[in-house]
């Protein structure tokens, strides 16, 4: 089953799904800045567009461009910056 998130207003939109894999979300924000809470481990890849992020225990900001990816741990928070409309695809593990 196919399913619709919606965040920050609706700056923040996802369409969740599972495959054999596991669960997935693939989404796009608008422009902006956005923090997210974990409850898994996330592995977040950008398709189109620049998130700069701001990872736990990190002191940098770190820009991600198109195809590339940075991973969360469960249970911790992050930061990212959207420039632009930005897609990305969002693995949970």
């Amino acid at each position: 089953m196919i399913t619709t998130n919606e965040y920050f207003d609706a700056q923040v939109k996802s369409l969740g799904y599972s495959t054999a894999s596991g669960n997935s979300t693939i989404g796009v924000m608008e422009a902006g800045d956005y923090e997210f809470g974990t409850s898994s481990h996330e592995i977040m890849t950008v398709i189109e567009g620049e998130l700069i992020a701001l990872l736990p225990g990190e002191t940098e900001w770190k820009s991600y461009k198109a195809a590339a990816s940075f991973e969360v741990a469960a249970n911790t928070s992050f930061k990212v910056k959207a420039v632009g409309q930005t897609s990305y695809l969002c693995t949970y593990q």
